[in-house]
């Protein structure tokens, strides 16, 4: 293939072929171990990455309307902790002049996502609601399940359809023939009452019958795995590099005294496991503090990270300036993290510069200074990678340790500011009050838990019957508009 095609490739990709083992593995796994077929597919992708220019591909060469247009983004996890490809049909248009813009902007996504997170695989979500048949691009459609089947090896795990209008079903027996046996098994066609079979409602929009609030927006990129504008910002740089060794000191006390204290909190919690089973569909994780806790987790090879994608500071009027980060070690080793910010003069982070042991979670402080206010724009970065059992986890050894580690085995995850103001949901003031209430005895915690778990509890019987209300006022409306409508029809026969 190199000697008859290698005009047809970009020189790039044939030198990653010829040293990354894990694309190869990729490349025979999804064509079954079958060299020849494997081959076919690795020419047909090279051909296709030179001519998309995949590996030239940057924001900046896009035009902008494209991303402000919103139909296609990365957001959110499914319940087996893949990352979320979005494409709202709704906000596609089918425009031939257009279309090759459209495509390289797919290329763009997926080969970015590809890069940060090493290949890791995505779930796609065809959200369907509101669309007809000006929104019908099988062209478009078809360029998009070629990428995973043709392009990118192994990068699918399943194919989320919500609300397909019955008019484009005759559309999809056609995308259907386009895919392969394995493929066509990964086709989930789900509505508003079953979508979270595969997507938690935390990540849901409420048009789906989620709780998720997040709106699409540009500039920046929203997706925390790649926010391009993070450096633009200004350099990322961490706290410890000027801090004092007092300061180091103070931090490795308190992240002792933090580690102890959630000890004590994680007892508690399984005893009153079984309150909790009502929440296990969340897969969250609550531990009372008295900072605020999170309640969705990014699950990581390295480190399980709660939050997943936002902390939670307050406005000026609302006066919060701490957050919680928890970072969970998931491996058998020590695992060094650092965390940095795009905004070092307005947070404080400790520790920001330290290690966690095998199965162990350890909890990070992120504080505002004084007369400082969190912005929107202000981006986190948590690196980790492993360290072997004999290195020592000191100061010393860390600073060299990060000295030395390749960057291909460093994990990386980007966490994004949101600043509530002080017109909050009852619901997410009830949560955070649940959550905030002092935690000074074990009692007290054992009751905290309970509480917490009372208000969720009412919180959905409540939710349950606002649904019910609607529909009833609902219901009484028709039936009003039926019986004047009636006496109308009877005044008018009287009438004749």
């Amino acid at each position: 293939y190199l000697l008859d095609k290698s005009d047809k490739y970009d020189s790039r990709d044939v030198e990653r072929l010829q040293q990354d083992d894990k694309w190869i593995e990729n490349y025979l796994i999804w064509r079954h171990d079958v060299v020849d077929d494997t081959l076919k597919m690795i020419d047909e992708s090279f051909q296709w990455r030179k001519e998309y220019t995949v590996n030239d591909l940057t924001e900046s060469v896009l035009p902008k309307w494209l991303f402000e247009n919103g139909s296609l983004f990365l957001h959110g996890y499914d319940k087996e902790g893949y990352k979320l490809f979005w494409f709202r049909v709704k906000h596609h248009i089918r425009d031939p002049k257009q279309q090759l813009e459209k495509k390289k902007l797919v290329a763009f996504w997926l080969e970015h996502y590809a890069k940060r997170d090493h290949g890791k695989p995505l779930t796609v979500v065809f959200d369907m609601s509101e669309t007809g048949i000006s929104h019908i691009d099988l062209d478009f459609v078809r360029f998009i399940v070629n990428c995973f089947t043709d392009y990118y090896p192994n990068f699918l795990t399943k194919i989320v359809i919500f609300e397909m209008p019955w008019i484009m079903n005759a559309a999809f027996k056609i995308v259907k023939g386009w895919l392969g046996p394995d493929a066509i098994s990964m086709l989930k066609f789900t509505n508003k009452s079953d979508v979270q079979e595969y997507i938690s409602g935390e990540y849901l929009p409420p048009h789906m019958g989620g709780t998720d609030s997040f709106k699409y927006s540009y500039p920046p990129l929203v997706d925390d795995d790649f926010q391009t504008p993070l450096c633009e910002n200004g350099p990322i740089t961490s706290e410890d590099e000027h801090e004092s060794k007092e300061e180091i000191d103070a931090d490795t006390k308190e992240t002792g005294e933090l580690n102890e204290t959630q000890n004590l909190n994680q007892k508690k919690m399984n005893s009153v496991e079984q309150i909790s089973k009502s929440e296990e569909t969340d897969k969250t994780e609550i531990k009372p503090k008295n900072a605020k806790k999170a309640l969705t987790t990014f699950k990581g090879p390295l480190l399980h990270i709660s939050p997943a994608e936002e902390l939670y500071f307050g406005s000026k009027e609302t006066g919060e300036k701490k957050c919680l980060i928890v970072l969970t070690n998931v491996t058998k080793n020590i695992v060094a993290f650092k965390v940095r910010t795009t905004a070092p003069e307005k947070y404080r982070v400790k520790p920001s510069n330290s290690s966690c042991e095998p199965g162990t979670s350890l909890d990070i402080i992120v504080s505002l200074h004084g007369g400082f206010a969190a912005s929107l724009q202000d981006r986190f970065l948590i690196m980790a990678a492993e360290m072997d059992q004999s290195s020592g986890a000191g100061v010393p050894e860390l600073t060299q340790f990060w000295k030395e580690v390749p960057r291909t085995k460093v994990m990386e995850h980007r966490l994004r500011c949101h600043v509530i103001e002080s017109s909050k949901p009852f619901s997410l003031i009830l949560k955070e009050n649940a959550l905030n209430i002092p935690a000074k005895t074990n009692e007290d915690l054992h009751i905290q838990v309970i509480m917490y778990s009372f208000l969720t509890h009412l919180l959905q019987i409540n939710k349950r019957l606002q649904e019910q209300i609607d529909r009833c006022l609902w219901f009484q409306q028709l039936s009003i508009v039926l019986s004047l409508l009636s006496v109308t029809v009877v005044a008018f026969c009287f009438y004749l």
